[in-house]
């Protein structure tokens, strides 16, 4: 169903035509909605241009002027350099881009040009622009340099083929036309605008398009980042509506059979986070729901334990329990820790697993299909054909990250609706949580045991690698492990950084040729790094050179040092859990940064530095890096999961659609009531490709 004049082909625009159109297909702008949403990605306010004549060398300036004279000036070495005469009304200054003497294709003279970057000292003064945009073709007047005050100048995502001047052209043709069409699209209506503080879509989309102030663009941006965070969570609202309501779940009875037992026997007591999660856990259990829950924790916080004692309730209560871990050799450590736990109560585990032997396997599957093995763990093995429980009452999956949306939702897929509880060690922030995962319900666990050692964590020039390396011989001739960690397998042309291959060969040659070595890098086969890593755990090798395929789960009490190289080309969270590869036995342990950076690098790394916390870290993170880096391999098809809510400061916003979203579909699973048919369109068709991935309708 078509709701307006958007879903015009964007070829049939005013200024537009084929040519056009195919250019502007490859920036993913197909109809005249797609252009509308096509937002600027810069502003610049005209009050914060200076004069060129007062431009001083040190300043980092932004200048706006006409483009005088131009040309291409080759030097002695051999680089390119574009220079550019800029003139205003105050007096003249030289452009310069060093090695990108393209540019002479894309400026013209008596072009009308808005540069900003710094100004340096090179014959004269010069600035060197890091952004540039063409606010006028010669011969044009679409900016007039004596009317800047009180302008704002949008710059849009451009091409080669489709410049700034080229898109500011169709916009100024095509807008007045096109926002009395959005009437059509709005779904909030006046009385939730004005509730929520925001502007109403049309105004909104004028405000980003024809900004009279950057307040004004903000507005305009909360009010469809809101939109965007609305139609996310309704996709999700309807995944968890379908997974844990639609069709009944498994009502757990507690008996306290096995649980108590448990809790008795523990050398420890629960923290107050564990407490209090296991009550969220054991609500959703003993509810007519089906679970469907997240639950995120440090490195050492006690997931492990809190997942064995959601198990056990599932046993008392008749039915079978399986945790899917990623790696055999995670699987194992999982054997280990659990049946050390469940021995005082006279319990086990029982392994499933894909290198098993044919007769042990054959019992293990014969042991689940009766449901004489109430607890089972396993590896992707769990899923395959011919694994057939006798009644399988609650799923564990570890590592969750791991797997892919339909591995993850796999072992759900039984007969019994089993509950579903899915585990994070990487911690992230609550707000990336929700827009990731807003599927399921979340549960944290932000206290660490009482008596756990924080590591001690150190920042090292390059220039105290030696010393650093007599660090480690310490701690390795003491009987103890250690890690080195590199950012890439093997040398690059492209950059100037150590790699675990050739560093491998220096070590084990010239700095520890008494040691015993280990290489580990995502290019081996699962063969050979699980041969390695078995090596490691069992004691028989001293040191793994690495590059961050070791960063979760590895559980090894012995090894005590970790170094990171050009730890600059890591983000926060990514250095937090290759920290968490250390510190896992009684000994202090240590983890060393050794990073040439200075300025905003060595702040990132400053702050890691200075914290144990992986929620802070992850928080600085995400204020840092951006969501982009961060959502990873959630994107699905060409457009991000957000394109225009912050995360790091569109919280309010999002659990506010959060609510909205679960209380509509509430009441309205499918979005058939014509009040929701508007909303349902604008969902499909901005997120298809998840409501395919997650099976909705």
């Amino acid at each position: 169903m078509s709701f307006s004049h958007l879903d015009k082909p964007v070829q049939f625009l005013k200024g537009v035509g084929p040519a056009r159109a195919e250019a502007l297909g490859r920036l993913g702008i197909l109809t005249a909605r797609d252009l509308l949403y096509h937002l600027p990605r810069r502003y610049d306010d005209a009050s914060t241009i200076q004069p060129i004549g007062s431009l001083e060398v040190g300043q980092d300036a932004t200048a706006m002027g006409r483009v005088r004279s131009k040309g291409v000036i080759p030097t002695r070495s051999g680089l390119r350099i574009f220079q550019a005469i800029l003139q205003d009304e105050s007096g003249m200054i030289t452009s310069a881009w060093p090695g990108q003497p393209w540019m002479d294709r894309r400026l013209r003279e008596g072009d009308l040009v808005l540069v900003t970057g710094p100004v340096k000292f090179f014959h004269g003064r010069q600035i060197q622009p890091r952004e540039v945009t063409v606010l006028s073709r010669a011969g044009r007047e679409e900016a007039d340099p004596g009317e800047t005050r009180g302008t704002i100048y949008v710059s849009y995502p451009a091409s080669e083929e489709l410049p700034q001047w080229v898109l500011r052209r169709i916009f100024s043709l095509n807008l007045d036309r096109l926002l009395p069409e959005v009437l059509k699209e709005e779904i909030l209506g006046s009385h939730d605008q004005a509730a929520l503080g925001l502007p109403s879509l049309v105004d909104a989309l004028e405000a980003l398009h024809r900004p009279r102030s950057l307040e004004h663009v903000e507005r305009g941006r909360r009010r469809v980042a809101f939109d965007e965070l609305l139609f996310l969570q309704v996709v999700h609202a309807r995944v968890r509506y379908q997974e844990t309501v639609a069709e009944p779940g498994i009502e757990f009875q507690r008996t306290n059979e096995l649980v108590r037992p448990l809790h008795e026997s523990l050398p420890f007591e629960l923290t107050a986070a564990q407490a209090r999660v296991l009550r969220e856990i054991y609500g959703d259990m003993t509810s007519p729901r089906r679970m469907n829950r997240l639950l995120q924790g440090d490195v050492g916080s006690g997931k492990t334990v809190v997942a064995l004692f959601s198990m056990l309730l599932a046993v008392e209560s008749g039915h079978q329990a399986a945790l899917m871990a990623p790696t055999e050799l995670l699987a194992e450590q999982h054997v280990r820790s659990l049946n050390g736990l469940l021995d005082p109560i006279g319990l086990s585990v029982v392994l499933l697993k894909g290198g098993m032997g044919a007769r042990e396997r054959k019992r293990v599957l014969r042991e689940v299909g009766r449901g004489e093995a109430g607890l089972v763990v396993g590896t992707h093995a769990l899923i395959q054909e011919g694994v057939e429980f006798h009644r399988l009452g609650l799923v564990v999956i570890d590592e969750q990250h791991r797997f892919g949306v339909r591995q993850r939702m796999a072992l759900g897929e039984q007969d019994t609706r089993p509950d579903v509880l899915v585990m994070s060690a990487t911690p992230i922030p609550r707000s990336l949580a929700m827009a990731l995962y807003g599927d399921l319900d979340l549960s944290i666990l932000d206290e660490l045991p009482p008596g756990r050692k924080p590591i001690g964590t150190a920042l090292r020039f390059p220039s105290a690698r030696e010393e650093v390396y007599g660090f480690v011989e310490e701690h390795l001739a003491a009987g103890r492990q250690a890690y080195v960690v590199y950012p890439l397998v093997a040398e690059s042309e492209k950059v100037d950084l150590l790699a675990a291959t050739e560093e491998f060969k220096r070590l084990s040659e010239k700095v520890f040729p008494h040691r015993r070595l280990g290489l580990l890098h995502g290019q081996l086969s699962a063969e050979e790094k699980d041969h390695v890593m078995r090596a490691f755990i069992g004691g028989g090798l001293d040191l793994i050179v690495t590059t961050s395929v070791v960063e979760v789960g590895i559980d090894v009490p012995n090894a005590t040092v970790m170094v990171v190289e050009h730890a600059e080309r890591f983000g926060l969270s990514q250095l937090h859990q290759l920290r968490g590869r250390v510190g896992r036995g009684a000994d202090a342990s240590y983890c060393i940064l050794i990073s040439p950076s200075g300025g905003l690098a060595a702040e990132r790394l400053r702050v890691f530095k200075n914290t144990n916390d992986g929620f802070a870290i992850a928080e600085a993170d995400l204020r840092i890096r951006g969501q982009g880096d961060l959502f990873g391999a959630q994107q699905h098809g060409r457009d991000p999961v957000l394109r225009f809510a912050d995360l790091s400061r569109d919280e309010d916003l999002l659990l506010e659609a959060q609510r909205r979203g679960r209380a509509l579909v509430e009441t309205d699973p499918e979005l058939l009531q014509p009040a929701n048919q508007r909303l349902k369109k604008a969902v499909e068709d901005r997120y298809a490709e998840r409501l395919r991935l997650f099976k909705v309708g």
